[in-house]
């Protein structure tokens, strides 16, 4: 058990880096919250009849339930709804993946002031190695698409997004490390959708044409990425740092750089070849 735990933050990484497949494959026939409220709809439907049929504890408190509920708002409603609007909207993949990298940074930024977690020397190196090698593997992707006043308007969502999963992360380890898989999932999706929905109902059309690449990407995003690579950063967060868990998400830029070469033929420059070496240096020497 000890060695297939130690293989977790791996799993986690190659399973958070398909989340692109959704996208690109549900996005145009979904607007991003509408496309989100499906997800998190379909989530509730199957961790709730799975938390029914285990019998599975549901938290004593009301305290709890809140402290939940918000990491679940942080980290899904406002995280991942800010990054599908703003691919939704056209902001390229490289601007998208250099702004989310800061997470990592700002997680250790508040490691110390909120989680009293010491964050060393070689683990900064490590941060800001991380950040240089995504910055390489993204970089032939950085001045594609849009650009000026639109380029501005589109980084807003994703600013907000990288805040979101920043706070996310502190509050539940803070707040709410220790809760059951089935029934947490529950209750973090739960305000999640009443939010999204709400958004997506003030803003959007609701309309949904049911493609074949749709059914995939949303079920691709339900069982993989909602069930799969989420139940595993839960567990991540319980069991480690702040700053360790953080660290991995400079692991996804690079993976979904191979897996989009490997299954849609995209360039793989010697660039980023050099960016992903770096990057998994830095995350070493981070989690060190």
């Amino acid at each position: 058990m000890g060695s297939l735990a130690s293989f977790t933050p791996l799993f986690f990484v190659a399973l958070w880096s398909t989340g692109f497949i959704g996208a690109k494959f549900g996005l145009p026939d979904a607007q991003p919250l509408t496309f989100l409220s499906l997800r998190y709809a379909i989530v509730l439907v199957l961790m709730g009849a799975l938390a029914w049929a285990t019998r599975a504890p549901w938290p004593r408190t009301a305290r709890e339930w809140l402290h939940i509920g918000v990491s679940g708002l942080l980290v899904h409603a406002v995280y991942l709804g800010g990054v599908f609007i703003a691919i939704g909207h056209g902001l390229p993949a490289g601007v998208t993946a250099l702004v989310v990298g800061l997470q990592p940074v700002l997680t250790a930024l508040g490691a110390g002031a909120l989680l009293g977690e010491r964050v060393r020397p070689v683990q900064w190196l490590g941060l800001a190695l991380g950040f240089v090698g995504v910055g390489l593997v993204v970089a032939h992707k950085v001045g594609a698409g849009a650009s000026g006043d639109a380029l501005l308007g589109m980084l807003l969502p994703v600013v907000v997004a990288l805040l979101a999963i920043t706070a996310g992360t502190l509050y539940q380890k803070r707040y709410c490390q220790s809760f059951d898989l089935r029934t947490g999932s529950v209750i973090q999706f739960l305000p999640s959708l009443v939010a999204t929905l709400l958004v997506a109902g003030l803003t959007e059309t609701l309309q949904v044409r049911w493609t074949g690449a749709f059914v995939f990407a949303l079920a691709w995003l339900v069982l993989v990425l909602s069930l799969g690579a989420v139940s595993l950063l839960n567990v991540l967060i319980r069991s480690g740092s702040a700053v360790n868990v953080a660290s991995l998400f400079y692991l996804v830029p690079p993976c979904t750089a191979l897996i989009a070469w490997a299954l849609f033929g995209e360039t793989l420059t010697g660039l980023a070849l050099l960016g992903m070496g770096v990057t998994v240096f830095g995350v070493w020497l981070a989690r060190k």
